[in-house]
């Protein structure tokens, strides 16, 4: 017989038989968790699942195809005598040897014979007797002839345990088996069975908490499923594994960190050292410029491979997204598999094993960061793949083991695409160095791994310094003079000239007679006017008057004429852009809008851009409203037909007169303004309703004047965007009086008389 020993530690269940006291095997029941009773239990489970039984649930009481079989077998005789019970358990489990099958036979004997002396009756004793040795043979019987081996069987069983449940286990433990039961409700249920704890022993440990809800078996059995796939995922392992800012010591800023010589770092052949660091904002922003400049000449003159990218990395192009062999996905791990046969780097196989678990990495803590759907994660993992295949060869081209390159980002990541990316580089023997040294522009990047220095001036710089040229550095007069800025005009309601160089359009919903009253005020001073995060909110017009208020002509055109200032644009016939009028940048239109992107760069640097002599940030506000007025379609056709190579033709190529009003626009002031009056029946062109939807998302007020009541503005839109105003009767074919000066009180025409209209 064995008998139940005292646990040293968890892992004396994992010991084999010579390596205990004599006969020893443990039986405990665990009522609460630690970090190392969960490692323990993982472990155990697999002992149980490759030499053992593991049961979910109660054992199923026999059916009666297993009592008629036992009954064909065996009989229904009953004795309790310590022979008939070796005798049959010889003939009922065969595979047992004969000291296995004392062993059983005289611990069954044992716990039938406490039944007895309870004062159960021989039949009870019976019944009892028939559901073990039937449990003996449908669940334990791979067990049985393993008992008193050298690796000790092991059994796990949760939730509450029956009576006939505990003697059984206890007749296998006493055998030979060790034993654990997992009791997630405590032990009041265990206590009615066994109040002296005689038949097993209670864990405690220190700092024992409840299970975590949803904890069990098959959570545990689902976790190991999924760490095995994860190793069929990987492949062949490479050499050496990533050690990420865990060298550290020193409270060195985070440039020296990685300035360190990689060797210096650690000597474990079996790791790369690598640094993965944010800094925001700035120690001394007199110096930082400098500072940055100085930093990427020592790591060139060290001959470290960098890579610097400034403010975005650029969407991944048509062919790039091409170039990535997929599929249709059912399963994650599927597509995991799938998409990390696009990682080839045959010119190191180390570093490629190394791409491809980083891989396999990021993509798994994505998809339990976000719980994406299963496109969206695919989605994410081709942009990573387009992006590694963009930068791969200047970041790794003659990489030799040991070598540390060094990825530098100003800005941070302004998406989860970006920051899945950056994830990724911070996995292999790279530094990766974020640096936000706006405090107002937030790097939506987070990272267990990730190392974040915090310090205190914000410094608005967008582009790294690699040439001396790009070093401006600023005087102590200089910076104080942008903090009084600061404190003078955040939140104050006062606003420097052209304090803010990025604005959102919000169309006010108004009364006609408002119009009036809001025209020429400036716009800090209309509803909703905001500032936030160093963006405008701009409420602006748009929108279409009908009819003639009371038919009073003459009293239509004062009105119009008194919207009309130096910041107005008038447009006096329809349509004001003809389509078939020349503009040279409809042939240049599909090679700067490509992917869903316009090619910003591409544009800037044609030959034939017409906006390079305005402020780099008005350049920078038209394409982004550009590319907002295509993003929204709200231009009918666009994605379908081409339209939106109609709006970049059509915005780069605006008059003279607008493109000066938006040069001289400031976003806290009044703003500019856009008149169009149609008298007749014409039908405003595609290009003309580009031009009042792009000047309203500019920030431009737009009010269309049309006496008729005619639909001939909406045709080109795609949804109701201008608010329209019935002001009076509806007047025809009146000709537009000069709006800069002339009296707008001229005669009406005979026939104007006699048919009642006015001009």
């Amino acid at each position: 017989m064995f008998w139940h020993s005292k646990l040293e530690n968890l892992n004396d269940y994992f010991k084999k038989k010579s390596e205990r006291n004599e006969n020893s095997v443990y039986f405990y029941r665990i009522n609460g968790y630690t970090e190392e009773i969960g490692h323990f239990l993982r472990t155990y489970y697999e002992a149980a699942r490759k030499a053992g039984v593991i049961i979910e649930g109660r054992l199923p009481n026999p059916d009666e195809k297993n009592l008629a079989y036992y009954n064909e077998v065996m009989g229904m005789d009953f004795r309790l005598e310590p022979a008939f019970l070796t005798a049959s358990l010889k003939k009922w489990l065969p595979r047992m040897n004969d000291f296995q099958r004392e062993n059983v036979a005289v611990s069954l004997y044992d716990s039938l014979d406490s039944l007895r002396r309870q004062g159960k009756t021989e039949h009870m004793q019976k019944n009892a007797y028939i559901k073990f040795m039937c449990w003996l043979y449908y669940k334990f019987e791979r067990i049985v002839n393993l008992l008193g081996e050298e690796t000790i069987p092991k059994i796990l069983y949760e939730g509450n345990i029956s009576n006939y449940e505990l003697m059984l286990i206890s007749i296998l433990s006493n055998a030979g088996c060790d034993v654990v039961l997992l009791q997630y409700q405590g032990e009041a249920s265990y206590q009615k069975l066994d109040s002296g704890s005689v038949l097993s022993d209670e864990l405690k440990q220190a700092g024992q908490q409840p299970f975590p809800e949803g904890f069990c078996i098959k959570q545990i059995r689902q976790q190991i499923q999924e760490e095995m796939n994860k190793e069929r995922l990987y492949g062949r392992m490479p050499k050496k594994l990533n050690c990420t800012n865990a060298w550290i010591q020193s409270d060195s800023g985070g440039l020296a960190l990685i300035k360190e010589n990689a060797a210096s770092r650690g000597s474990d052949p079996g790791f790369f050292y690598n640094c993965y660091i944010r800094i925001n904002g700035a120690e001394d922003k007199l110096t930082y410029a400098n500072e940055l400049y100085q930093f990427q000449l020592e790591l060139k003159n060290s001959g470290r491979r960098r890579l610097i990218v400034n403010e975005c990395i650029e969407r991944p192009a048509m062919d790039e997204i091409a170039a990535v062999h997929r599929s249709n996905y059912a399963k994650q791990d599927q597509m995991i598999l799938d998409l990390s046969s696009n990682i080839k780097y045959t010119a190191n196989l180390e570093l490629q094993r190394m791409m491809v678990k980083s891989f396999v990495d990021v993509m798994y803590l994505e998809a339990e960061k976000t719980h994406d759907s299963l496109n969206k994660l695919t989605n994410k993992a081709v942009y990573l793949l387009c992006w590694l295949g963009r930068y791969q060869e200047k970041l790794f081209s003659g990489w030799k083991e040991d070598e540390i390159g060094c990825f530098i980002y100003m800005g941070g990541c302004g998406d989860e695409n970006e920051a899945v990316f950056v994830r990724f580089l911070a996995r292999l023997p790279l530094d990766v160095l974020i640096l936000c040294p706006n405090l107002e522009k937030k790097c939506c990047l987070t990272d267990s791994l990730l190392y974040e220095i915090n310090e205190p001036q914000s410094l608005d710089l967008r582009t790294f310094p690699q040439e001396n040229t790009d070093v401006h550095v600023g005087t102590a007069a200089y910076h104080a003079e942008r903090e009084l800025d600061t404190l003078m005009y955040e939140g104050s309601g006062i606003y420097r000239t052209q304090q803010y160089d990025q604005a959102n359009a919000m169309i006010l919903q108004t009364m006609y007679e408002e119009i009036k009253i809001l025209w020429n005020e400036e716009v800090k001073y209309r509803p909703n006017f905001g500032t936030s995060g160093g963006i405008v909110n701009i409420p602006v017009i748009f929108a279409k008057v009908s009819g003639v208020k009371d038919g009073e002509i003459p009293a239509y055109w004062r009105s119009v004429k008194e919207l009309v200032n130096e910041d107005t644009f008038v447009i006096k016939s329809a349509p004001f852009i003809d389509p078939a009028s020349p503009n040279p940048m409809k042939a240049h239109a599909p090679e700067f809008y490509k992917n869903g992107r316009l090619m910003k760069t591409k544009i800037k640097s044609h030959p034939d851009y017409p906006y390079g002599f305005l402020r780099e940030e008005m350049q920078d506000y038209i394409l982004e409203k550009m590319q907002a007025l295509i993003d929204q379609k709200l231009i009918r056709g666009t994605f379908e037909n081409g339209t939106e190579y109609t709006i970049v033709a059509t915005i780069l190529n605006l008059p003279k007169e607008l493109v000066r009003l938006i040069q001289k626009f400031d976003f806290t002031k009044k703003n500019p303004k856009c008149i169009y009056i149609n008298t007749t029946e014409a039908m405003i062109s595609l290009e003309d309703t580009i031009l009042t939807a792009f000047l309203n998302l500019a920030g431009f007020d737009v009010v269309f004047f049309v006496p008729t009541g005619y639909q001939n503005i909406e045709r080109y839109f795609n949804r109701q965007v201008v608010l329209e105003h019935q002001i009076g009767e509806y007047v025809y074919d009146l000709r537009i009086p000069n709006l800069d000066g002339q009296s707008c009180n001229a005669r009406p025409r005979w026939r104007d008389i006699i048919f009642k209209r006015g001009k």
